[in-house]
């Protein structure tokens, strides 16, 4: 595995794969950063629930927040970026049934210490 040491210090990550993202409401990243745990997958559904993470790469996220976040305001939600070195579960780039494109899928919770960035998605 190809790996990057990041210039800003947050580790490595594989250069074989772009960074990956998750889009999360920020009252729930906010209460993660203080429990130390962050379970959920996608809107209103936990890991155990879907069974994994949902997360895109970067030419996907704006399609995800117009389908399935578009009642919610910019201030409202936040984008992780996430470092797979620093994940204890697997990732996997599938196409899910319906999907209209190859998707990361984390196989467990987002470590919180994984997430090494945070962007605001104002315009």
């Amino acid at each position: 595995m190809l790996v990057h040491d990041r210039p800003d210090g947050h580790g490595r990550r594989r250069l074989d794969r772009p960074l990956i993202l998750h889009l999360a409401i920020r009252r729930e990243w906010e209460e993660a950063r203080t429990t130390g745990r962050y379970p959920w997958s996608t809107r209103g559904a936990t890991v155990v629930d879907v069974g994994y993470t949902h997360c895109s790469f970067e030419h996907q996220w704006r399609g995800v927040r117009e389908r399935y976040y578009a009642d919610l305001t910019d201030d409202e939600l936040v984008l992780l970026e996430i470092d797979e070195s620093r994940l204890s579960s697997t990732v996997v780039v599938e196409r899910l049934e319906g999907a209209p494109d190859d998707f990361p899928h984390i196989y467990g919770e987002i470590d919180v210490a994984a997430v090494v960035g945070e962007r605001s998605i104002r315009g």
